[in-house]
């Protein structure tokens, strides 16, 4: 895993404040989170090694994100301590209904650079895939895709923050998982529904003919479209608390799946149930299930 680590600051609300507008919330409170982290603990908590390369402050956040990585298994090894930097933050506001808004400072994940990246180049030789997102500097993504892809890996982007490099880097990727707004911004159309999603992932895969496509689309599923499975997953229903890290959650799970070797469709249906589970609980990292988590959720729900 190749990404970001940030301190979450998490304030909820009754409503998300429109511009200009001040909301008295309540609940504040602090988390580990960054997409990078969040899906390197996706991994290890559906069973499967994972190695995460970034970069944090040399500060009290710091250090509060290395050990809740370490407890979830994740090697942190690779992970840089920054002297004059502060670690990542992110400041996320919720309101009732579980969605959200989220502002980052980058801190010290603006620090990875393609030199850090060839420097972790052992974990990339222990690794079956590597995963990369928009949250680090994007000469560090590309470094990442092109060592990954070097080293027989397969390599799965999440283009999140999305920017617009992300289609330059598709022929770098043997996956792309974007959710709705990060397709609708890849593609030039627009994705609200499922089929909107067809159309844009038929034409993407007709541009990039070697990059799978996942796009994420909440409640209504997931729209896959690859060289083993084109279709639909349905997402299963809960009732959302709090949606922050579901996406992370489910790249983690859909990606330990395939490491594993299990068919497209099959992969992406737990991971869905992942993320179905994540949606019930507060937090980025402390909503990732356990894989046992997962397996009898999926034992119990209607097939």
């Amino acid at each position: 895993m190749v990404g970001s680590l940030n301190m979450d600051l998490f304030i909820e609300t009754p409503h998300l404040p429109a511009p200009g507008e001040t909301v008295l919330g309540r609940n504040f409170r602090r988390a580990p989170g960054g997409k990078g982290a969040n899906q390197a603990c996706a991994v290890a908590r559906m069973g499967m090694p994972c190695s995460m390369v970034g970069a944090v402050g040399d500060d009290d956040a710091g250090t509060a994100m290395l050990a809740s990585l370490a407890a979830a298994g994740v090697d942190v090894t690779s992970v840089a301590r920054r002297q004059e930097t502060a670690s990542g933050t992110a400041m996320i506001i919720l309101d009732v209904g579980g969605q959200n808004q989220i502002v980052v400072a980058g801190g010290a994940n603006d620090t990875v650079t393609p030199q850090l990246i060839h420097e972790s180049s052992a974990s990339f030789r222990r690794s079956k895939a590597v995963i990369a997102q928009f949250e680090i500097p994007l000469p560090s993504v590309e470094a990442t895709l092109r060592l990954a892809r070097e080293l027989g890996a397969m390599t799965v982007l999440n283009p999140a923050p999305f920017q617009p490099a992300a289609a330059e880097l598709m022929p770098l990727c043997d996956w792309m998982v974007a959710n709705e707004s990060e397709a609708s911004s890849l593609s030039g159309g627009s994705v609200h529904s499922v089929s909107d999603a067809e159309k844009v992932v038929r034409e993407l895969r007709r541009r990039f003919k070697t990059t799978n496509v996942l796009v994420t689309l909440g409640a209504n599923g997931v729209w896959t479209d690859s060289d083993r499975f084109i279709g639909h997953v349905p997402a299963f229903k809960t009732e959302p608390v709090d949606t922050v890290g579901a996406g992370d959650t489910f790249i983690g799970a859909f990606v330990t799946r395939m490491v594993e070797r299990a068919g497209v469709r099959d992969a992406v249906q737990f991971a869905c149930a992942a993320a179905s589970l994540a949606v019930t609980r507060q937090g980025a990292q402390s909503s990732i299930p356990t894989r046992s988590e997962v397996e009898a959720f999926l034992e119990r729900a209607p097939q």
